[in-house]
């Protein structure tokens, strides 16, 4: 008989925002190339032709950037799991790598930072150590987790007795 999972208390996934869609990637690409191509015509009417390969190595290089990024953005995630006696966060980067923090929920203290020029930086604070959550996130998801989580932990450190 296998043990029973530990009850989730709270979790949320955090991941930036990704606007741009294949249908998106592929009508930049094709205005980026009818720039490129007007721009390779005019340089040719006026007889710079040796213009024209740097300027497709250019358009590529500019399109594989984007796409990079996007790749980049697609992988990126961190989730925050607060189950009884365990608050851990799972970060995975751009590049696919995973990182795992575990605190004690008990002595975790989330605190929101607030900079009117930014969305400013939500710190969770557990034992004398500070890992910022929630960096891809604006300043309204990041006031709404902090006031979840808040809640979660103070419900996760009440006793219970029944």
């Amino acid at each position: 008989m296998t043990a029973p999972a530990e009850p989730v208390l709270f979790q949320a996934v955090c991941t930036p925002p990704r606007s741009l869609t294949r249908r998106g990637f592929g009508a930049f690409a094709v205005l980026l190339g009818v720039v490129s191509a007007a721009l390779g015509g005019l340089f040719l009417a006026i007889g710079a032709w040796p213009v024209l390969p740097f300027l497709g190595a250019e358009l590529v290089f500019a399109l594989a950037m984007v796409a990079l990024h996007v790749r980049g953005a697609a992988r990126r995630s961190e989730l925050l799991l607060l189950v009884p006696g365990r608050l851990s966060i799972a970060r995975t980067d751009a590049r696919g790598r995973r990182e795992e923090i575990v605190l004690d929920p008990y002595w975790a203290r989330v605190t929101h930072h607030a900079d009117p020029g930014g969305a400013g930086r939500l710190l969770l604070e557990s034992r004398g150590r500070v890992v910022e959550i929630g960096h891809d996130l604006g300043a309204e998801d990041k006031a709404s987790l902090q006031q979840a989580l808040h809640a979660a932990l103070v419900q996760a450190r009440r006793p219970d007795f029944g």
